[in-house]
């Protein structure tokens, strides 16, 4: 996770953006999440982020978009207030990644699906985005989740790869030095030998690493490209999301 593009384009934070609201999840009490859509859906979506954690706008944004379709969206703050912050001086790359690992990642999001299996909820899908794709698709290789969309994810391997027992959407970019569009398309050719398997996978033309949560609005073909994959998102989890 030291590939250079996770850290390009860093979001201006803003803690108070958003239709949702903060609360405590996981039963922990320390891990907060960004919570919107209905509370009393049977559907919900866990968002695990890039390296710049729930506060971004663009994250958020998008997290209410899927909310509007019905779907309770959680996106908790798997970095406990101590995301990637580069205008930080001090800031030391290698000291965030040994502090943050996906692993924990992965335990903190199962306890957020236990919390939520507990108030009712009958199926969980799961977005996991450049440092939260890793953690997604470990997610993918058990029953936690029944659905599964990582978009342009850190470095993944086949062997994860090998594991996935969920219906997955991969939705990668053109230029991305972390997952190259011939690795996604090589783990398309995985998945798709697995019997039983359903998989998605689908590279974006124009766009690098991180662009469906950190693109500018000013840029008009990363907004659309954006969009397009937000919509590719939704459909996946609209398709694979039933309630039991």
């Amino acid at each position: 996770m030291s590939i250079s593009r996770c850290y390009e384009n860093p979001p201006s934070f803003s803690p108070g953006s958003g239709a949702g609201t903060v609360q405590e999840v996981g039963g922990g009490g320390r891990l907060k999440a960004y919570v919107t859509g209905p509370l009393d859906s049977k559907l919900a979506i866990l968002f695990v982020s890039d390296v710049f954690g729930y506060e971004a706008p663009n994250l958020r944004k998008l997290a209410d978009k899927v909310a509007a379709a019905g779907f309770l969206v959680v996106a908790p703050d798997f970095f406990y207030g101590d995301p990637v912050d580069l205008s930080n001086p001090n800031f030391d790359r290698q000291v965030w990644i040994a502090a943050h690992g996906t692993d924990k990642g992965c335990e903190d999001a199962k306890a957020v699906i236990a919390a939520l299996r507990s108030k009712g909820v009958s199926a969980i899908g799961a977005a996991g985005f450049c440092w939260g794709g890793k953690v997604v698709v470990n997610l993918a290789s058990s029953d936690h989740i029944q659905a599964a969309v990582v978009l342009h994810p850190g470095r993944i391997t086949d062997d994860e790869i090998n594991e996935v027992k969920t219906p997955i959407a991969i939705l990668g970019a053109e230029i991305d030095d972390a997952s190259p569009p011939e690795q996604l398309e090589h783990f398309g050719e995985i998945l798709s030998a697995k019997s039983g398997i359903d998989c998605f996978v689908k590279i974006f033309p124009g766009v690098a690493h991180g662009w469906t949560v950190r693109y500018s609005v000013e840029d008009e073909w990363g907004v659309k490209s954006a969009e397009e994959a937000h919509g590719d998102m939704l459909n996946w989890f609209s398709k694979y999301m039933k309630e039991e």
